[in-house]
């Protein structure tokens, strides 16, 4: 008996499937748009809009950072003088008094002798203590000095 189902043959296809290497392309496309902007390392700065405009405080007592020419580090909270500090102990310093005032300003008085690398440092720390927001002091130019 002969068999009434005979079975087509079919040739071999000769082209390629590209649709898992899409997917795979996108996959990887997403990753890298998600870890991209993770690799940025660096400080956080807010700069100022206009180099004329002056910080206002909203009567909120600064916390101000000092950095002396001889690179050690003073603290001034508040209405409190200014003492003496290590940059291990700032990090504590700054994270109980933002706990306390989490709105309170930081602010940066570096000397003009201090080296650019202290300060970034000093940023840091203060980034890792948890410091939104830092301002830098300076002193205004004389009229007579321009």
């Amino acid at each position: 008996m002969e068999s009434t189902f005979r079975r087509a043959r079919r040739k071999p296809v000769s082209e390629m499937n590209v649709v898992p290497y899409i997917d795979v392309m996108l996959v990887l496309l997403v990753i890298f748009m998600v870890t991209a902007p993770m690799l940025t390392a660096g400080v956080k700065v807010e700069l100022p809009k206009a180099v004329t405009d002056n910080m206002t405080l909203k009567n909120r007592d600064p916390l101000i950072i000092s950095i002396k020419a001889d690179g050690t580090y003073w603290l001034k909270q508040g209405n409190k003088d200014d003492r003496p500090i290590s940059r291990e102990a700032l990090r504590d310093s700054l994270t109980e008094a933002l706990q306390a005032t989490p709105d309170a300003p930081v602010l940066v008085n570096g000397d003009s002798k201090v080296n650019y690398g202290a300060v970034v440092t000093l940023m840091a720390s203060l980034q890792k203590a948890g410091v939104p927001n830092v301002g830098l002091l300076t002193q205004a130019e004389t009229d007579a000095a321009r």
